[in-house]
């Protein structure tokens, strides 16, 4: 059961944040279809900085040290920069959409087949390779939060909870899901966050507050690609062993999927997110997956193609959007160019 709850908030918590992403941009009125390709160009960039890192034999110096807690603000660096990045690639839809007024769900297409392409480009001319890894350990060896690390000894049993929360986990969880929530305070319970709602439900009315749409419309879609390029740097760092190869697993598009299922709302964007962590932990260890402890191993036992486990996620998707869809309510005015004439 420890080991369903560690890799299911694993799973869970890039989509949720990736999800606030799609929200931010949304509700300022710009659809914000390249949530995937942020994800990837921010899941190289957070890469690059950690290579970079160990190539200045900064993670060396903290294991000789014997704290491995210091690792932790190097990984936090790392996702600063990741959404940095993120940021200034979003750049590139914001002027599409915003300044150019163009077709935003082309433009959010557009740059979801630049980014592979580009983090491929990037990556073989600088590895030689078709991925990008650190030059020396892994994410279990640098950034994975032990039982001893907390004074236990490695003899010592936590009860499930513990092992759930306290062994071999990253702190990225724990810092996204605080993010999660301030990000959502913001958003729901601040001026600055009325403001950028107003300018995705009409526009028209917002500006003649004095609110500038065009500049709240930039600032979504800025933090949009700054969430999501972070949500792509913790799937890089905790999921895909501090890789990166042009790809994310699709987890841009089911953060859209958990957007529109939450229905443009954090407490049922989280839920969405837990629920679709809950079978993407299923398709990823499913032959090993022992929830009672017993030693059953109940879904490998089925005897199901594995290919059926790996699709799971998907499928739930699917049908979850085709029960959820008719409810959803979108920002009004979203994907509609800000036209100041109009009225």
């Amino acid at each position: 059961m420890a080991f369903l709850i560690r890799q299911t908030l694993l799973y869970a918590v890039p989509l949720m944040i990736v999800a606030l992403a799609g929200v931010f941009a949304e509700r300022s009125g710009v659809i914000n279809l390249a949530l995937e390709g942020m994800m990837i160009f921010g899941a190289y960039i957070g890469v690059v900085c950690m290579n970079v890192m160990v190539s200045l034999g900064w993670f060396d110096a903290v294991k000789a040290s014997g704290n491995m807690w210091s690792m932790q603000w190097y990984v936090l660096a790392a996702m600063a920069v990741s959404a940095m990045a993120g940021c200034l690639f979003s750049m590139l839809l914001a002027f599409a959409a915003i300044s150019l007024k163009a077709d935003q769900t082309i433009g959010g297409t557009a740059l979801n087949m630049m980014a592979p392409a580009l983090v491929l480009f990037l990556v073989r001319v600088t590895a030689k390779q078709n991925i990008l890894q650190l030059s020396s350990g892994d994410s279990a060896t640098w950034f994975m939060v032990k039982k001893a690390m907390w004074g236990f000894e490695k003899s010592y049993k936590l009860s499930v909870m513990g092992e759930a929360f306290l062994n071999k986990v990253y702190l990225t969880t724990y810092f996204c899901i605080l993010l999660f929530v301030v990000m959502a305070v913001i958003l729901y319970k601040t001026r600055f966050g009325l403001r950028l709602r107003s300018c995705g439900e009409n526009p028209q009315a917002s500006a003649s507050l004095g609110i500038d749409v065009i500049r709240m419309r930039y600032i979504g879609v800025m933090i949009s690609g700054a969430l999501a390029g972070l949500g792509g740097c913790v799937f890089a760092i905790s999921t895909a062993n501090c890789s990166a190869n042009g790809e994310v697993s699709g987890f841009g598009f089911l953060a859209l999927a958990v957007m529109i299922f939450g229905n443009w709302k954090p407490l049922p964007i989280a839920l969405g997110a837990i629920l679709f962590g809950l079978f993407k932990c299923i398709a990823a260890s499913y032959s090993t997956l022992d929830v009672n402890g017993d030693g059953y191993f109940a879904l490998a036992n089925l005897g199901l193609n594995a290919n059926f486990y790996r699709m799971l996620p998907y499928l739930i998707t699917l049908i979850v959007l085709a029960f959820t869809s008719r409810s959803s309510r979108a920002p009004k005015a979203e994907g509609i160019p800000y036209d100041p004439s109009m009225r």
